[in-house]
């Protein structure tokens, strides 16, 4: 479960935090307990501003900082634990905030009702997706993680099947060819640009009797050719590579070890051994993907154009049923490993998702095809007729969808629906391979630890039947609530 030392004195901070956004929402739920339920969340929040809720607080914010390089954790320790000065200020504004949150509970009961609605809704629904999704909790971290990658790999991958859907039910219009084909000629248009850039002059300055020094600008293909010895000079004997930060380091650094250097040309001293001109890594990778997406969007055109649908269609289909056959292991470490990694590597570094980011998206984009078909199934059961008849009525595409077709559907996909849920609780486990903690790998961990052979997998197979179970009951409320023929 990931249960800390000294996590039972986060529980009653917690749970205070907790009743005091759920009475909160409760109070929008059932309008007869209005006032008792304000009184419950307002008196919570009183207790938390008296500083009964500050050992959770505390273990939320040491673990939502860096705890290598941020001041307010102290160096070194497991669990997390805030300095003196931290939790001494974070006291103060525990305080502050919830008297704030004492302030703004008791004017939304005077104002009128609408404004009293989204008021208490804004500030309880933010604290309680914070509280359940996001903030550490250091009493259940494995299970809470488990949870929380399921729950959000869920609302994501009905985002995406939705969108998928969308794509699918989109109709060829007048503007849609010359919209492609623009894009089209767009497309290879910058390829060409990129390919006929300036090319950029390389030279290999010094002797081939030491190793070579590099710097970071060189581009790759220069790099590979001097490694392999593949020039005139190198005889195709490999070459041992050295890198420098830049030009003048890698100059200084000259002699019997480091005998050559690899610079761009006219940066270097000493006899030069090879020349070449050569694009840029940059503009060589922007021409790759410029003619890959034109390539695209050009056979998209071509099967939208023949089959006479949107070229956009042809594309979700093609997805739809490209991630249905690919195992999720396989989709969950192609995205969380070499994918991510080039992202990183593309953009400098700037994006760069943490790897409970990158498994909780792998795992919305496998089960949003799934989810696209079961969608896509709950659509075609609503009669025509009703759609016509919506028409009729003068309604529009849209209108049609929301106020026709997506009621009835929702009723019909509810029980594939749940059962998509249970798997991807379930297929949480995959993420361990990405080194996420979750019960499957605090249960590995435990594990190579103690050398108890069953009571590990015991425990871990109990708390995800457990899981499921709940689930199911969820569901089949939901179930009940929604039957068809009620």
């Amino acid at each position: 479960m990931g249960v800390e030392a000294g996590a039972g004195a986060q529980v009653p901070g917690f749970g205070l935090v907790l009743a005091a956004f759920a009475a909160g929402l409760g109070s929008l739920r059932w309008p007869r307990l209005r006032w008792p339920l304000a009184c419950v969340s307002l008196g919570a929040a009183v207790l938390v501003a008296l500083g009964l809720a500050q050992p959770f607080w505390a273990a939320a914010v040491a673990n939502a900082v860096d705890g290598f390089t941020s001041d307010l954790v102290v160096r070194g320790e497991n669990p997390r634990r805030l300095t003196d000065t931290a939790f001494a200020a974070l006291g103060l504004w525990v305080q502050r905030g919830a008297w704030a949150y004492v302030a703004l509970g008791v004017l939304a009961q005077v104002l009128p009702v609408r404004g009293r609605f989204w008021l208490t809704l804004g500030v309880n629904g933010a604290g309680a997706v914070w509280l359940l999704l996001f903030a550490y909790l250091g009493f259940a971290a494995g299970l809470a993680i488990t949870l929380r990658a399921a729950v959000l790999a869920y609302i994501l991958a009905v985002i995406l099947g939705l969108g998928w859907i969308g794509l699918l039910n989109l109709v060829p219009r007048r503007r849609t060819w010359p919209l492609f084909g623009a894009l089209i000629v767009l497309c290879f248009g910058l390829c060409a640009q990129n390919l006929m850039a300036p090319k950029e002059n390389f030279a290999l300055y010094g002797t081939l009797s030491g190793k070579i020094a590099v710097i970071p600008a060189t581009p790759q293909a220069v790099i590979d050719a001097v490694r392999s010895g593949d020039f005139p000079q190198g005889g195709g004997v490999a070459r041992d590579l050295k890198t420098f930060k830049n030009a003048p380091t890698a100059l200084a650094s000259l002699g019997p070890a480091i005998s050559a250097a690899l610079l761009p040309e006219g940066q270097g001293t000493g006899p030069v051994l090879w020349q070449v001109q050569t694009l840029s890594d940059g503009h060589k990778t922007a021409a790759a993907a410029f003619g890959v997406l034109g390539l695209v969007l050009a056979l998209l055109t071509l099967g939208g154009a023949i089959h006479r649908r949107h070229p956009m269609s042809v594309a979700a289909e093609f997805l739809v049923d490209t991630l249905r056959g690919i195992p999720m292991l396989v989709i969950v470490l192609y995205i969380g490993l070499p994918l991510a990694g080039a992202v990183k590597a593309g953009t400098g570094g700037f994006i760069d998702p943490p790897n409970m980011l990158r498994g909780i998206f792998a795992m919305a984009l496998a089960y949003s095809a799934y989810l696209a078909e079961i969608f896509r199934a709950g659509i075609a059961a609503v009669p025509e007729g009703q759609i016509e008849a919506a028409r009729s009525l003068g309604l529009t595409r849209w209108q049609t969808a929301r106020h026709v077709v997506i009621p009835q559907a929702f009723k019909i996909v509810i029980p594939p629906l749940g059962n998509e849920f249970i798997a991807i609780l379930k297929d949480t486990s995959l993420l361990s391979i990405l080194s996420i903690r979750d019960v499957t790998q605090r249960m590995r961990e435990f594990q190579s630890a103690s050398f108890l052979p069953f009571a590990p997998y015991n425990s871990a197979a109990i708390f995800y039947l457990l899981l499921t179970l709940m689930a199911a009951s969820l569901i089949a409320a939901i179930e009940r609530k929604f039957h068809v023929k009620r």
